[in-house]
């Protein structure tokens, strides 16, 4: 089952309201430390200016800029979250050549690329090892086996959860209607990890640390392209 991303033409631009309602529904507290992931990863890399690919509402831009990162967005929409410090290009990651994502020591690129065809993924992941950045935060969805617990108790309340994903790599990964949705997952069948990061490898990434996000399912790739063949 794919999860309940936005569609990639989301824009709340325009509408205050219907931004706010949409921000409290996406950014719950199952998806919040995945936000947080994203920036921790950058802890102790030299890092200041950032390109982050698919920046939705920019919560994760925020944190950036508040982390005293030099952030730019690049999306398909208008900035849904303008802000002076932080610059916005609109453009389609499939049209753009490796000069127009060039000038970042970091390109952040997360929950973006199960949007395109498994068989573009190798341009795409080509195109941002030919950017010049020295490092590369991606993440993709993970429905492969695992197990997550958590309980919390105290005086006044008790509060669990639990999730179990097992035999996805049994099970065809279906598209939804919507064309901008997710076009597959890893952990299905034709969809493993091991798959997934042969594309790192051919596109010429070394991976630096590899990371799994719970309670929203998701793995997460620091890369380094500079090990990329001539």
């Amino acid at each position: 089952m794919q999860r309940d991303d936005p569609p990639a033409t989301a824009d709340f631009s325009a509408d205050p309201r219907a931004r706010r309602a949409e921000w409290h529904r996406y950014y719950s507290e199952k998806r919040i430390g995945h936000q947080w992931l994203q920036v921790a990863l950058l802890a102790g890399l030299e890092v200041e200016s950032i390109l982050e690919i698919g920046p939705y509402l920019g919560l994760v831009s925020a944190l950036l800029d508040n982390a005293g990162y030099r952030v730019t967005t690049l999306d398909l929409q208008p900035a849904q979250y303008p802000h002076p410090r932080i610059a916005h290009r609109q453009g389609d990651l499939r049209t753009l050549r490796p000069a127009d994502l060039g000038g970042f020591d970091c390109i952040l690129c997360c929950e973006t690329l199960e949007h395109l065809p498994w068989a573009e993924v190798d341009r795409t992941l080509a195109l941002l090892a030919q950017s010049g950045a020295r490092h590369l935060v991606i993440s993709v969805p993970y429905e492969g086996f695992q197990i997550a617990l958590r309980f919390y108790l105290n005086g006044f309340t008790v509060r669990s959860a639990s999730a179990l994903k097992k035999f996805r790599w049994f099970k065809t990964f279906r598209p939804g209607a919507d064309p901008h949705g997710h076009q597959w997952e890893l952990g299905y069948r034709g969809f493993g990890i091991a798959a997934f990061e042969s594309k790192l490898a051919a596109a010429g990434f070394r991976v630096q640390r590899r990371e799994f996000s719970s309670p929203t399912r998701s793995v997460f790739y620091l890369l380094d392209p500079a090990a990329r063949p001539a």
